[in-house]
């Protein structure tokens, strides 16, 4: 016990120092691959996002990999949203048990806008020729048990952005640790995600003829160049939750959750929310999306939640809603199959 606490001592503060040394200043608006962003997942996006100490289903690849080894069957998770200006944001994940301490998972985040026809000036009608853009995840998550009371995850990841001609590369890592406490009901998680390298876009629309002296009629003015762009960080964020399981008996469930977030490319938030469960079968939720953070366009959030044990397999299908101001809504469903 003494062993656990030490090292449960040693984690936190290493979590903490790299908080302190990775968040010195703000980067606002001067990051890459903000897709990873997004929050997944309709039973998490109904509670506000308030998930980081929950973290107890295949969703916790994106809130909190620590959570993964405290899955009680292999899930599959499949969710969609319609998202901003008109794009399509899907998150498919898939968790499998390695035993009572283990588990592993691989996920996949994207975020597409879709196809666009191409016009120029001549021709402002359209060319009959199209242009696309599309952000991609691929993430594979391992956890583990370290005690009875504490997990520990990560997650490790390709990133790619495309747009048109040009696309951008990434590899990044995420850690959580997730804490059980003494308190019944009472949990604590922390989460650091997208530390990993920056991106830079490339390709044949950058190769550009270019005239190096334009003073000089007789050189050649159409010499093959490459234009080259800027490097970006990712958005790193770093957040940590309580939760606590206020009541829980055979008839009802009821959860409250809070996290803070630091991320580098704005400033910080809270997010706040709860959940109702009603004899395992009905799920009602609600909560706020970015507490404090000035000039947000988001806010409250709600969402219900049906579940079924058919047998061979267990069902669930989560919706959720988050008003988005002058975006209007964004809604989100999820189904869940655990096998």
């Amino acid at each position: 016990m003494i062993f656990n606490i030490k090292l449960l001592k040693r984690i936190f503060v290493f979590v903490a120092l790299t908080s302190v040394i990775t968040f010195p200043q703000s980067k606002v608006g001067t990051t890459a691959a903000n897709f990873l962003t997004i929050p997944v997942g309709a039973r998490a996006t109904g509670m506000g996002g308030a998930f980081v100490a929950v973290a107890n289903d295949v969703s916790s690849v994106y809130w909190n990999p620590a959570g993964l080894s405290w899955l009680e069957k292999n899930e599959l998770n499949i969710s969609y949203s319609e998202w901003l200006v008109n794009t399509k944001h899907n998150w498919i994940a898939f968790g499998l048990k390695l035993g009572e301490f283990d588990a592993i998972a691989v996920s996949f985040n994207q975020l597409d806008f879709g196809n666009e026809e191409i016009t120029t000036a001549d021709q402002p009608n359209g060319t009959g020729q199209f242009w696309s853009a599309d952000d991609l995840a691929i993430t594979l998550t391992y956890a583990h048990n370290l005690t009875d009371k504490l997990s520990v995850g990560s997650n490790f990841k390709y990133i790619t952005q495309n747009i048109y001609n040009e696309s951008a590369n990434a590899f990044a890592i995420d850690v959580g640790l997730l804490f059980h406490t003494e308190i019944s009901g009472l949990n604590i998680g922390m989460n650091i995600s997208n530390f990993g390298t920056e991106m830079k876009l490339d390709g044949k629309d950058l190769l550009q003829p270019v005239d190096i002296d334009p003073s000089n009629t007789g050189n050649n003015s159409n010499i093959a160049s490459r234009l080259s762009t800027d490097s970006w960080p990712l958005p790193l964020v770093f957040s940590v939750g309580l939760s606590w399981e206020m009541l829980k008996n055979e008839m009802w469930n009821i959860t409250i959750a809070t996290d803070a977030n630091i991320p580098n490319n704005q400033v910080s938030y809270l997010n706040t929310g709860g959940e109702i469960v009603w004899n395992d079968i009905v799920s009602v939720r609600a909560g706020y999306y970015a507490l404090g953070k000035d000039a947000s366009v988001t806010g409250l959030t709600a969402g219900f939640g049906i579940k079924y044990d058919f047998g061979s397999f267990l069902g669930k299908i989560n919706y959720s809603y988050t008003d988005y101001g002058i975006f209007k809504s964004i809604s989100r469903i999820s189904l869940t199959i655990g096998l």
